[in-house]
């Protein structure tokens, strides 16, 4: 079941559930993408084929905000957003350790190897500058609750960067995590975007609700109060 949380005649964007996929991949599990053609064909009774463009990608236990471009004058305008850093991402993230400071910003060089798809922290030389900012929210019960905004957009970025300073992110055992959550999801949720309309020029801020568990819900309670 599809949750659309934007759209307009360039854009659509969706709050993605953990466990879906952005795009094709070697599972042969069906992507997002095929759902949500077969969502505008229905909606605007089209007969042919229905121009869809995959923008980001959200790793597929990651939860939260999802764009994809529905012309493709969209798609390489947003593609130019990304590439020149001009696209404002908002994560929230659950962690069993508390962070070495309240807030602080974390620079690595990150080296992906594609038969493990996994990502690791090494030298200048051997791989590519990963950079985000983090703000410890609240302290939970048994876990600290992140709002995290990635500068740049490596493979599996944020989970290995916290990963890296003893915060691995609740559920997450591919990146050092003690046990798996019942879903197979990990508390990583991508709260918010915000960019230029690539066609209209408004400011345009895209939030997705968290998923419904006992954590979230706690959080989302806090934020209300």
């Amino acid at each position: 079941m599809l949750e659309v949380i934007y759209e307009d005649n360039h854009l659509i964007a969706i709050n993605k559930r953990s466990g879906d996929i952005s795009q094709g991949d070697k599972t042969g599990d069906l992507p997002l993408s095929d759902y949500i053609k077969t969502y505008l064909k229905k909606k605007y009774n089209k007969l042919g084929n229905v121009y869809l463009g995959t923008i980001h990608r959200i790793d597929r236990p990651t939860s939260g905000v999802l764009v994809f471009a529905k012309t493709s004058k969209a798609l390489s305008r947003m593609n130019e957003l990304f590439r020149e850093n001009n696209i404002q991402k908002t994560y929230w993230a659950v962690v069993k350790n508390q962070t070495p400071n309240i807030e602080g910003n974390l620079k690595n060089y990150l080296s992906k190897n594609n038969k493990q798809n996994k990502s690791y922290v090494c030298k200048k030389n051997d791989g590519k500058l990963a950079e985000l900012e983090y703000k410890t929210i609240k302290k939970l019960n048994n876990y600290y609750f992140l709002e995290i905004k990635p500068k740049t957009g490596r493979h599996h970025q944020i989970r290995v960067q916290l990963s890296n300073i003893g915060c691995p992110i609740k559920g997450d055992l591919k990146y050092g995590d003690k046990r798996s959550n019942k879903d197979q999801s990990i508390h990583l949720h991508a709260r918010k975007i915000e960019f230029i309309h690539p066609v209209s020029k408004e400011v345009i801020k895209i939030s997705a609700p968290t998923p419904s568990d006992v954590i979230w819900d706690s959080i989302i309670e806090g934020q209300h109060q």
